[in-house]
């Protein structure tokens, strides 16, 4: 029988293992938020994503991500960013009470700080969401036991100057390819979720800013 990762017992761990750094990270300015939404299709664990749209400017355009964006001025802290910005590109509503807490920030090539919001969004079906087409070109979901399969998870060494200088995950096999920080997000989720089950891709990678 599968693990029930979105179960109310999971959910009250996930919180309890967050709840110190969401506190410090929810009173701490920073650059950019994306939500993570946990939801169920079909009853089946999965996580939301988004193909970002094709006519967006900047290098990530066409990439796999998270609903998410810039925080505004006028955002109260970084989880009123993640919903804020997951309304205005899927309109879909996220009550506050339904985030779990924050998970460890990354950081992307020019060091900004992105922090990702984990929260529970229910049952959902991904095609009954309205996208904002001038920011999202697809959304889809994938089922947390494809993300926990070996076959589905690879990896990236990078190297400079001939030398190895670090390792990031990749998942495979969905609709499209999940890589850079919305697979290291992926990751940081899986560990939180099925701790024991997902063996880690990331390594000699620094997420803190230098």
């Amino acid at each position: 029988m599968l693990p029930d990762y979105l179960s109310a017992e999971g959910e009250r761990r996930c919180r309890r293992l967050l709840a110190e750094v969401t506190a410090r990270l929810r009173a701490r300015p920073a650059a950019a938020a994306v939500l993570v939404p946990l939801c169920s299709v079909r009853g089946v664990p999965a996580l939301l994503y988004t193909l970002r749209s094709s006519r967006l400017a900047g290098r990530h355009k066409g990439d796999v991500s998270f609903p998410g964006g810039k925080c505004d001025p006028t955002d109260r802290d970084v989880v009123h960013t993640a919903l804020r910005e997951t309304h205005e590109e899927l309109g879909l509503v996220v009550p506050e009470e339904h985030v779990w807490g924050v998970l460890q920030p990354v950081y992307d090539q020019r060091k900004v700080t992105v922090v990702p919001v984990l929260a529970g969004v229910g049952p959902l079906d991904p095609q009954s969401l309205r996208p904002n087409p001038e920011e999202v070109d697809e959304v889809f979901a994938l089922p947390l036991t494809h993300l926990l399969q070996a076959q589905n998870q690879g990896y990236t060494h990078f190297r400079q100057g001939g030398h190895f200088r670090y390792t990031l995950p990749v998942f495979l096999h969905g609709p499209h390819r999940i890589w850079g920080l919305t697979a290291i997000i992926t990751e940081f989720t899986l560990q939180l979720l099925a701790p024991g089950t997902y063996q880690p891709r990331l390594a000699g990678f620094s997420l803190s800013r230098r």
